[in-house]
């Protein structure tokens, strides 16, 4: 099965390359960051978590957003949303792999994650985090692999595999729901310390994920040959409109409650965040540029004309990715820590370096879900099953019949009188009638189909 991830054009094979070079990149800036410490990057004694911490907060999201399009595959058996779920299975792998390497990059010895498997602590939220996202990545690559196999094998999926796929939809629900409360359950921190924060979280990765699913299915589309099928991606676009919305709602009411309520430690760090505070502002372009593509995307996905433009819906869902990008990463993560808990603000910003090393991270993500993208393209193509088989078929029959009327000669009649050459029979009755004085209904005296 993985030799199909071997065979690919140039354009395959360019992006395996640009992909490898980012994360040479990534491990060459990393070296640095092993060698010197985390002093290499933006963070301080009052900013602990950047760069590293937001990207895993993000990427958690888009693992967990595999549900949407397995509750249609699987609980109400729509095979047409088999191709998408299979893609969306292997995007949650990757998304897990980087959340994985996002964490292990922000522990700045590696080697201290075993603390969590040597000691653990069930009264740790870190320590149940840790769990559901080795059991949701364990649960995918299964779950996928045996898609594949049974396609293969032509076969239905066995008894253990659907039980493990039932097992992983709420998982994935699970997974981010535990990260938001890895931070609402942070008394110090007013910004985090919300009960909304869980459903946000999962109303952003309901669009989030599946925006970037979209775009993943078109380019397949486009490039590869391969079609998830119209339908699917319309329902999939759909609930990401109704997500984003859902998301946007969440934002305001958060907004109404802080503001209305004028609660100090809240206020405080939504304050930095949007206008500012003593001088400093640096994320204050970035979180209204986020709330701005968010709303403008939604605006675009609500009409159905945009969600039906192939292009138009990849450019929307591209805007609705950065804003939540934005949104759940450096918006959320940051400002939890500025103002700090004496009231002073220091703020933070990714080094270089540090930049370098989250690309090679999405570098490695994107490389895994790359080569398992190709290999399940690859199987779909190569084992299709007896229905698609019959789609072809009929496809084939209408082209042909399509082709037959294009090349078929247009047919032509002749004036026996005066010579005259027409294309209808019609017309050729009506110059009989009219030049020769021959009543429409004795026409055929006159005209004749000519060859």
């Amino acid at each position: 099965m993985f030799e199909k991830a071997l065979k690919g054009g140039k354009l395959y094979w360019s992006w395996i390359a640009f992909l490898c070079l980012l994360i040479l990149v990534g491990l060459a800036s990393y070296s640095v960051q092993w060698q010197v410490g985390l002093g290499i990057t933006g963070m301080s004694k009052e900013v602990s978590w950047g760069l590293y911490i937001a990207n895993f907060t993000f990427l958690v999201g888009v693992a967990a957003s595999a549900v949407v399009v397995a509750l249609p595959t699987y609980i109400y058996n729509q095979h047409k949303f088999e191709k998408m779920t299979t893609l969306g299975e292997f995007l949650a792998v990757a998304a897990v792999t980087m959340c994985i390497l996002f964490v292990l990059v922000d522990l700045g010895r590696p080697m201290r994650v075993l603390h969590v498997i040597l000691y653990p602590s069930p009264n740790s939220v870190m320590f149940f985090d840790f769990i559901v996202l080795s059991g949701y990545a364990l649960w995918n690559i299964i779950i996928a692999w045996y898609i594949l196999s049974s396609r293969i094998t032509n076969t239905d999926i066995s008894w253990y595999v659907k039980v493990i796929i039932y097992l992983a939809i709420p998982w994935a629900i699970s997974i981010h729901t535990v990260t938001a409360y890895l931070y609402s359950g942070l008394v110090a921190r007013g910004m985090w310390m919300t009960a909304l924060l869980a459903p946000r979280f999962l109303a952003s990765a309901f669009a989030a994920g599946p925006s970037l699913l979209i775009i993943a299915a078109i380019i397949a589309k486009r490039y590869a040959n391969f079609d998830v099928g119209r339908e699917a991606i319309d329902k999939v676009a759909q609930i990401v409109t109704f997500a984003m919305i859902v998301n946007l709602f969440f934002l305001g009411c958060e907004l109404f409650v802080v503001f209305y309520s004028q609660h100090p430690e809240h206020l405080a760090h939504w304050t930095y965040l949007l206008f500012g505070m003593d001088g400093y502002g640096k994320l204050v372009p970035w979180i209204w540029a986020s709330i701005g593509l968010g709303i403008f995307a939604v605006l675009m996905m609500i009409h159905p004309t945009t969600r039906k433009n192939e292009q138009l819906l990849v450019f929307a869902c591209a805007l609705i990715f950065i804003s939540i990008w934005i949104d759940k990463g450096l918006g959320l993560i940051v400002p939890g820590y500025i103002p700090s808990m004496v009231h002073t603000v220091v703020e933070y910003w990714p080094t270089m370096l540090e930049t370098f090393i989250a690309l090679g991270v999405w570098g490695v993500g994107l490389l895994i879900f790359t080569v398992l993208g190709k290999m399940a393209i690859g199987v779909f193509q190569d084992y299709p099953t007896e229905e698609e088989l019959k789609e072809m078929m009929e496809e084939e029959k209408e082209e042909e019949v399509v082709e037959e009327v294009v090349t078929a000669p247009a047919k032509e009649y002749t004036c026996e009188l005066c010579g005259a050459v027409f294309t209808d029979l019609d017309e050729c009755c009506e110059h009989a009638e009219k030049e020769h004085k021959i009543a429409k209904a004795s026409c055929d005296i006159v005209c004749f189909e000519k060859g």
